[in-house]
């Protein structure tokens, strides 16, 4: 019955190794897809080193899925056999609460099903995209635009989305305002570069100075700030309409609040330990702080969509799977520009 090949971690040490395991066969809402590329979150450092207590082994990770269909079931109406589609975060969720009929399923109140490490409805854990194929609700897969590469598809399902739907969300897209972009990985480098597709000035704020030649000259960014340097963290107060915080590690926030216009906004989309923050730096500048994770199936084919037309492509560099353990490694050292996509085609090839 083991119909999928995959690499697994098996216990909190993350390494992970060849496993094979059986997927389910397509109901008559399913859509079956052979994988093609996955990309490379943090999250799959997190869950297959059970930073958050909560990891089922053996675990299949990886949740920035492209793929061709293979099968779909009898009531399936969006899809056919050969399609390009994209399956991210999550596979499934209750369907009928609030946030489910606004096509908000990410914070879906009855039961959302993430696409690994996840108990599904049918009892068993969910499997990610580190794995030949996977059969999922059609609501839940995303038609991939003809001619966007797949390779760069992938690490949008997760990375572009995150930085995508808030940006949205909160007017991020106003032409000439200003946006600060804090960290420059996988989500901060799709950041800019949905800035400057929105028109905007984009100014990239990292602890690392090496980071400046790339921000500017690669990626397009019109300023940059050390933000170890207080010279210029201070030269630069109260520039920027906009901030989206990618950081997940620990860090000061009153910094970059002072950096806010009156009526400026900071969106929080990595994870730090905690937030502490002077009331004086919301209060006496009338700014806001908000957080956001990912988004619903109608963020992601807008973004995706969007993506297609304005010929938004992130950087990537290609692995295959048996480099795996090597990449995660590399990922918690920020060893990578900007994010690691595994040809899964060739690896199980």
């Amino acid at each position: 019955m083991e119909n999928c090949q995959g690499w697994a971690a098996r216990d909190p040490s993350g390494v992970l190794s060849p496993y094979k395991f059986n997927r389910r066969e397509p109901r008559n809402d399913d859509v079956s897809i052979k994988i093609s590329h996955a990309g490379v979150c943090y999250a799959d450092v997190h869950w297959t080193r059970n930073s958050f207590g909560d990891s089922k082994y053996p675990l299949v990770p990886g949740h920035e899925i492209v793929g061709v269909v293979t099968e779909v079931g009898c009531d399936v109406a969006r899809f056919k056999v050969g399609d390009h589609v994209g399956v991210g975060v999550y596979v499934d969720s209750c369907r009928d609460c609030e946030y489910c009929d606004v096509r908000r399923e990410i914070y879906c109140q009855k039961g959302l099903v993430t696409t690994f490490n996840s108990l599904d409805k049918d009892g068993t854990i969910t499997k990610g995209g580190y794995s030949s194929h996977i059969v999922v609700h059609e609501r839940y897969c995303h038609k991939i635009p003809d001619g966007y590469p797949m390779e760069k598809a992938a690490p949008m399902l997760c990375a572009g989305l995150t930085v995508y739907t808030p940006m949205i969300k909160h007017n991020m897209n106003q032409p000439g305002k200003s946006l600060g972009v804090i960290g420059l990985g996988g989500l901060g480098h799709m950041a800019v570069k949905f800035g400057k597709a929105f028109g905007l000035k984009v100014t990239v704020i990292s602890t690392s100075e090496s980071k400046r030649e790339e921000a500017i000259s690669l990626l397009g960014a019109d300023k940059f700030i050390l933000s170890k340097d207080s010279d210029q963290m201070a030269s630069a107060v109260k520039p920027l309409d906009f901030i989206i915080d990618t950081a997940s590690g620990d860090h000061q926030f009153d910094p970059y609040l002072s950096l806010l216009k009156v009526d400026g906004l900071m969106v929080l989309v990595g994870f730090p330990s905690e937030i502490k923050i002077s009331p004086i730096q919301l209060n006496f500048g009338s700014r806001c702080i908000a957080g956001s994770a990912t988004g619903g199936t109608k963020d992601t084919e807008e973004m995706i969509d969007f993506c297609a037309k304005n010929k938004i492509y992130p950087d990537v560099e290609i692995i295959k799977i048996d480099y795996i353990n090597e990449a995660l490694d590399r990922l918690t050292k920020n060893d990578v520009r900007y994010r690691f996509v595994i040809d899964i085609e060739k690896s199980f090839s």
